[in-house]
This record gives C-alpha cells, sequence and structure tokens, in this order.
C-alpha cells in the first residue's frame, strides 16, 4: 500500500518546490502514523548490528534532515529502518537561510541545500518526543548551535542536558556547510574543548538517564592531516563513534543539472565516491576504537554494503528517499540478504572493514557500483 500511495504521489511533489514538498511529506507522514499498524516480518536477524552499545535490527538509517523536529519518528520506522535520526536542532527556534535554498539535481538525483539549521528549537522539539518516550525504536537527535551564538560549544552541551532523557545517541553536527565558521569546530584545539564539554555533559546526565552515545559528523571535504587531527581527539577524547559524512561543497565535474552551481552542500549520488573513500580513510585510523555510520550516496543494497566494506558499521541515507521513493529501505534490505549469501558472510557485520584498504588507496571507486 505505501508503494502504491508513493507512486501516485511522487509525480505530484515533484512539480513542486522541493522545501514545499519535503513539507507536504512530513504532512503525510504525520497521516501515516495515526493509522492502524499491520503486524511486519521481523528483520532478518543476519542484518542486525550491535553498535554503541545499541541493538540494531538492521543497519539502515534515516540521516537527519528529514524529520528536523521530531515529528514523524514512528512514520520514519514503520518504512523499515532500523532507526532514525531527528535534527539538526539549534537551542533556540531559527528559520535558516531565506528560500530559495533547496534545489533538486533530478538529472544527477542530487540535492543542494543551503537551509542553515531552520529549527523549532530545543524546547518544542523537547517536548514533542517526550510524549513517545515508551514508544520502541532507535531515535539518535542530531545537534546544532544557532546561528548567532556567542558560544557555540554551549549550544551543543545544552542540547545534552535537555535531550538525555529521551534521546538513544547524540550526534555533534559541526560539518554542515550552511552555518558560517561551524565547521571551524573540526579544528584540532577547538574540537577537543568541544568534545570536552560535551562528553563532560553526557557524564553528568548518565547518573540520571543513563549513558547515551555521543558521536561527531564530520566533513568530506577534509585533507587527511585534518582528519588525522580529528581522529586524534576523537580516540583521546574516547566519542563512541563517527558519522561519515555530511554533504560536500565540492562540485563533481560529472554534474548535468543546471542547478548544480547552487552555493550549499551537495547529497545524493555524487556524493559516494568522495564520502566513502572518507569513511575507509577514517576506518583505518580508528583502528576498531569505535563504530562508524556511512553516509553520501546510498541508494541500494550495493551502495550500502560498499559503505560497510569500507568500514561502515550502520549506514544511512536520505537524498536517494526522494528519488526511489518510500519502499526503498525495504528494498535494500531484500538486497542485503541477497548480497550476504552471495558474498559469503554469516552476518553483514562480517563485512565492515574489508575493502576499507582498496577504499583508502583509490582500487575501489564510485564506478564499481554504478
Amino acid at each position: 500500500m505505501i508503494g502504491f500511495l508513493d507512486a501516485l504521489a511522487r509525480p505530484v511533489l515533484f512539480r513542486l518546490d522541493p522545501e514545499d514538498a519535503h513539507e507536504w511529506a512530513i504532512r503525510a507522514f504525520k497521516v501515516l502514523q495515526t493509522l492502524p499498524r499491520l503486524p511486519a516480518p521481523p528483520d532478518d536477524p543476519r542484518l542486525a548490528v550491535f553498535a554503541f552499545g545499541l541493538d540494531f535490527p538492521n543497519p539502515l538509517g534515516l540521516a537527519a534532515g528529514f524529520d528536523k523536529n521530531g515529528e514523524v519518528i514512528d512514520a520514519i520506522l514503520r518504512l523499515g529502518f532500523g532507526f532514525t535520526e531527528v535534527g539538526t536542532i539549534s537551542p533556540l527556534p531559527q528559520g535558516g537561510q531565506s528560500r530559495p535554498r533547496l534545489f533538486r539535481l533530478t538529472r544527477d538525483e542530487a540535492v543542494i541545500n543551503r537551509l542553515g539549521f531552520p529549527s523549532q528549537g530545543h524546547a518544542a522539539v523537547h517536548a514533542r518526543l517526550a510524549l513517545r518516550a515508551q514508544k520502541p525504536g532507535i531515535a539518535g537527535i542530531n545537534l546544532g548551535a544557532n546561528k548567532v551564538s556567542s558560544d557555540r560549544p554551549a549550544d551543543y552541551v545544552r542540547g545534552i542536558e535537555i535531550f538525555a532523557d529521551v534521546a538513544d545517541y547524540f550526534a555533534i553536527n559541526v560539518s554542515s556547510p550552511n552555518t558560517p565558521g561551524l565547521r571551524d569546530l573540526q579544528r584540532a584545539d577547538a574540537l577537543d574543548d568541544l568534545l570536552a564539554r560535551v562528553l563532560a555533559a553526557r557524564d553528568i546526565a548518565t547518573e540520571r538517564f543513563g549513558r547515551k552515545p555521543v558521536l561527531l559528523k564530520i566533513a568530506p571535504d577534509l585533507t587527511l592531516t585534518e582528519l588525522d587531527e580529528i581522529i586524534y581527539r576523537a580516540r583521546a577524547r574516547k566519542i563512541d563513534g563517527l558519522i561519515v559524512s555530511n554533504t560536500t561543497v565540492s562540485r563533481p565535474t560529472t554534474l548535468r543539472d543546471p542547478s548544480a552551481n547552487e552555493a550549499g552542500g551537495l547529497s545524493g549520488q555524487p556524493l559516494f565516491a568522495l564520502s566513502t573513500q572518507m569513511l575507509a580513510a577514517a576506518y583505518l585510523r580508528t583502528e576498531n576504537q569505535f563504530p562508524l555510520i556511512g553516509v553520501g550516496g546510498v541508494d541500494s543494497a550495493e551502495t550500502a554494503v560498499a559503505k560497510i566494506e569500507a568500514g561502515a558499521s550502520l549506514v544511512q541515507l536520505y537524498t536517494s528517499l526522494v528519488f526511489k521513493g518510500l519502499v526503498l529501505a525495504d528494498e535494500i534490505k531484500r538486497g542485503l540478504v541477497r548480497l550476504l549469501a552471495q558474498n559469503s558472510y554469516p552476518r553483514l557485520a562480517d563485512a565492515t572493514g574489508v575493502a576499507a584498504a582498496d577504499w583508502a588507496s583509490g582500487k575501489l571507486n564510485a564506478d564499481n557500483f554504478r
């Protein structure tokens, strides 16, 4: 039924401005989560992943950006995702950049956004999440900073304090290209200070709400020297994981859509190679000290497995949902089961990192998966 409705709705949504279409999609998801839920078959146990102290029924998550304000968590999980990530959430409400700020690159199956963290703010989102606190399903909280903040690390600390009772994990987003100066928090000294303050706040909250994993979300545009510094600081501070990666400010020469020159972060299929190479490089440097989530260009079982073989324990997608539809999660999971048998992996977790060296060295690239 979901596939049928999606097939009807998507052509209509593609005629709308991308941001208007997103708002209509959120409204539709709100309706979906009020409908009676039919029993769904459990995920194949070979797809289960244990990471960050959490049990994921399958490795596929919806990345931050779709459900910015935590309005449709249950509808997302009904689509077959093993987890979802709310946000990015800033402490105070803010409108973000002026419109237009979201662009479909249909010919490239990509999106450019320069949203700038539009958010209803901590208080509104927390009040909403508190109403579903006892419901099943893993939901992470992606934290950001206000554009006008005079102390951005304090914004992240406040997010830990506010959401510790409802978050399953935290993602510290210092890698969006659309808030001026935000990526400066990836620099060694600034990052070390940020992680120290955030983890101290998490440890205090642990006494009341249990220990919540803290993950750092990084950019795909880092140099290897910059990545070395980030991994060194992350390991020294003993964070729980890394999300690789956010959108890119680079523009591959293969882009064909007229909107390719718009300013903002590029996501979708053209990000696959760059983000997977960065993922592999990060995996080799972490030396199994913490798990990674691979993001960027995941649109099939093959690209999901590629992320895992490059070093991911879990994967996230968002842009491909726009172009491939609401049945994508189930299609990928069926494909993953098929690829397990094809590649002789007893469990999907056994594939983590087996091709990291080849990705990092350039022996593998996007051409192997298209």
